[in-house]
């Protein structure tokens, strides 16, 4: 499936999501926004995909949001932009949401520069593989701006506070190799196989149970709001409903007739070690 901006592909049951506006460096505008909202909601839904893989085509990951919609923004009648700010915000939380709430793992492979949005929508994927040419910039206060796309939330819990706050007052570039010691890239890849690595790390993490993978991420993604009883009672009742799936049903079953078919085999083998010391014994 592709539309004009999102390119997305399922191979092997993982869902790779191309920006595909590499003329401009994949910035986001309003109506890629829209076409990206409907792939992530199509690939959530889908039982075929078993984990997700973001990246970006050309030489950037993402430059954030494109300017020429901030020129719009200020050309709208002065009473309108506060309500059209408010509506747009909408929309953006709802496509980092998509990403961060996905019930299946999601990886960022970040190819190039990840600036403002881009950063953001990094973050709000599961892990992030950085090719070593990769950069990260949380630049929105060099337009008058507050990131907007979750890096307020995501980035301390990266980083920690101290840190999030020099990245994103300063908006400084981090480079690939000080991304992964300082935790914002989980690891680095080289340019030529990043896509490739991101796709068998995926791979690796979707082999589990879909309703494991799901509820455990949901209440994992909430464990530093909550206290350790609310983890406690949420973690109880998804238990319950993974006693009752079909994985987990099939995986005991599996077990238990392993166990049965070993346990007949060290009979037998037994058995015939006996008979075999009897018959020496005679």
């Amino acid at each position: 499936m592709s539309t004009s901006t999102i390119e997305l592909t399922l191979d092997s049951r993982i869902a790779t999501i191309t920006l595909n506006r590499p003329e401009k460096r994949n910035a986001i505008t309003d109506d890629m926004r829209t076409e990206l909202i409907a792939v992530l909601e199509r690939v959530s839904r889908d039982p075929q995909v078993r984990a997700v893989v973001l990246t970006g085509n050309g030489k950037g990951f993402c430059a954030g949001g494109d300017v020429s919609g901030m020129a719009q923004r200020m050309d709208a009648p002065t009473g309108e932009v506060a309500f059209n700010g408010w509506s747009r915000q909408q929309r953006v939380h709802h496509t980092v949401n998509l990403l961060y709430a996905m019930p299946k793992p999601t990886i960022a492979a970040v190819n190039g520069a990840a600036a403002g949005l881009g950063a953001d929508m990094a973050l709000s994927c599961d892990f992030i593989v950085a090719s070593d040419q990769a950069s990260f910039a949380w630049s929105y206060i060099r337009r008058g701006l507050i990131p907007d796309g979750g890096g307020m939330y995501f980035l301390p819990r990266r980083v920690g506070l101290a840190r999030a706050k020099e990245l994103i007052f300063s908006a400084r570039k981090v480079e690939a190799q000080e991304a992964l010691a300082m935790g914002i890239a989980d690891r680095i890849s080289h340019p030529e196989t990043l896509l490739a690595d991101a796709q068998a790390w995926a791979m690796e993490l979707s082999q589990g149970s879909p309703t494991a993978l799901a509820l455990g991420k949901s209440i994992l993604n909430q464990s530093y709001e909550l206290s350790a009883q609310q983890v406690f009672a949420q973690g109880g009742q998804a238990q319950a409903v993974c006693y009752t799936s079909h994985e987990h049903r099939e995986a005991v079953r599996e077990f238990l007739n392993k166990t049965a078919s070993n346990k007949t085999a060290n009979e037998i083998a037994n058995k015939t070690s006996d008979k075999t010391r009897s018959d020496k014994a005679q």
